[in-house]
């Protein structure tokens, strides 16, 4: 059993070719309100209720290791995201281990509480999952 509960989901993040065109969508279409703007990456944080909607720009440095546009055949989810509580590092890294499942040490990312210590991991499809902490 995980030594973890998970509490809600946080964030999908989701790879656009015109993030202008999906801003738009997404705030006047759905009312997802801007939370934040990230330069560095191209991407956009919208919020979703309790959780936020992230819209990164293929051509940029984010979205581009996701390789080509997404499109019918193509994969368009780069990561989802899972609050959980408590956040031990430490614990949480060695219960992926016995699991047999290679994850990143935490790194800071900004996320529906806020900024806070998120670890990176695969599922068995490769699909990429950030398991975050709680905002500091």
């Amino acid at each position: 059993m995980p030594i973890f509960q998970i509490k809600h989901l946080d964030h999908v993040v989701l790879r656009v070719q015109d993030l202008a065109r999906s801003v738009e969508f997404y705030t006047k279409v759905l009312g997802c309100p801007v939370k934040k703007k990230n330069e560095k990456y191209a991407m956009i944080h919208l919020g979703a209720g309790g959780s936020m909607i992230d819209l990164v720009d293929v051509q940029g440095p984010l979205g581009a290791t996701g390789g080509k546009a997404p499109e019918k055949e193509g994969h368009n989810l780069d990561h989802f995201c899972l609050r959980v509580d408590p956040f031990d590092e430490t614990a949480i890294l060695e219960h992926l281990q016995a699991c047999g499942i290679a994850a990143s040490k935490a790194v800071m990312r900004y996320g529906a509480e806020g900024d806070g210590l998120s670890i990176y991991c695969f599922d068995p499809d490769g699909n990429q999952i950030e398991l975050k902490g709680p905002a500091m």
